[in-house]
Formats: C-alpha cells, structure tokens, sequence
C-alpha cells in the first residue's frame, strides 16, 4: 500500500452506471465474497467488483442472486425494507451497514494505485471509499 492513489480511467459501462447512480442515495451497505454492494433509495442494489466494474440490479433481483440460503436470505430483504422505509438503524439492521446521513451521490471518482482500485463518492453531506485488492480479493467500505 505505498504511493498515491492517481485516477484511473473509467469505460463505457462503468461511466454508465455512475451515471444512474448519481443523484441517488445510498441506504446502507454490505460486502460479500469479492463485491461491495450499495442498497440505493431508487430501490436498486448498485455491486462493484474488486477491479471496479460495476452492476446496477433492481434490489429484489440482487438479493434473490446472493447464493444463501432462505433464512440468510430473508434477513438480507429485512434490512433492505427497513432501510428503504426510513426505520433501519444500526441497532435494528442484521446484515446491512446503514450509509452516513446525507448520503446523496453527487460525484464518483475511480482511482488505482498499484493492484488496489478505489471508489471515492462523494455526498451531499457525507462520503463513501471502496477499497479493493486485486492481490488479496479484499473489499472494504468505509465512510469518509
């Protein structure tokens, strides 16, 4: 992890789906074997893989494709029920981090430096990383 993160270039899909998901709100969030994943308040889950390519899935189909079973499964739809209503909180989410407050996406920007990638977005009021390892598999999410 040594040097300076340095933008890195987007493709077509990727500025695709920044472009839908700017002006949304990250509700909460979860990682998952080698994904970061975004509930949004449009009622879409928004997946960014370790190199940064990315999904934007409507939330019941993103849920329905985790490979869990029924129990695991239907705790991740709780959450995101409480989340999209307004009433999930720390306390009462099982599987979903709860986003910052005012978590409305104005920006994205994509950074590498050396096998890590990085998300930066940027909110109205607060702000999220995703930090990926090529080398590792690791995702992390974190507020910023």
């Amino acid at each position: 992890m040594q040097g300076d993160w340095a933008a890195h270039e987007t493709g077509t899909h990727q500025d695709h789906v920044i472009a839908h998901v700017v002006g949304a709100t990250v509700l909460g969030y979860f990682t998952m074997g080698e994904a970061a994943h975004l509930l949004l308040d449009i009622g879409f889950i928004w997946a960014v893989y370790l190199d940064c390519e990315m999904g934007l899935v409507p939330q019941s189909m993103a849920l329905a494709e985790l490979e869990l079973d029924e129990a695991e499964r239907a705790l991740f739809r709780q959450d995101a029920r409480l989340l999209l209503d307004g009433s999930g909180d720390a306390d009462s989410l099982k599987r979903f981090t709860p986003a910052p407050e005012g978590c409305l996406i104005t920006e994205v920007l994509f950074q590498a430096r050396g096998d890590e990638r990085r998300l930066l977005i940027t909110c109205e009021e607060a702000g999220l990383a995703i930090e990926t390892s090529l080398a590792t598999g690791e995702v992390r999410i974190y507020a910023v």
